[in-house]
């Protein structure tokens, strides 16, 4: 988790996950989207690299870059311990109840009017 935190830490590396999101890239691609050398971007890339973030594929003469987002899935749970519950989760839950006490009682109904005929 902690070399995936180091990794996002940085705003270059940040928006090249952002950029890979949509899709993958060839790296000189991405670096063309920067205002920054092209050897510093090949070392953010690298850092995406090794923390698990991306993946690199060579095709030809092309490096692919790819997006691996299951490296994000430790950090999310951890970051989710600290987010406050918005209601969403419990008005959804009170939804889904009134869904179910709904139908039982409609069901019953039903039920009520067969054996009533």
């Amino acid at each position: 988790m902690d070399d995936v935190a180091a990794a996002i830490a940085d705003p270059v590396r940040r928006e090249i996950l952002v950029l890979l999101r949509g899709g993958r890239l060839p790296a000189g691609e991405i670096a063309g989207r920067f205002p920054i050398s092209r050897p510093a971007v090949s070392r953010h890339l690298r850092v995406l690299r090794e923390s698990g973030l991306v993946r690199d594929e060579l095709v030809g003469r092309q490096r692919l870059y790819q997006l691996d987002s299951g490296r994000f899935d430790e950090l999310a749970e951890w970051i989710a311990g600290f987010v406050r519950p918005s209601g969403w989760e419990h008005r959804l839950d009170a939804l889904e109840t009134e869904v179910y006490r709904t139908r039982r009682e409609r069901r019953a109904a039903g039920e009520a009017k067969e054996n009533s005929a």
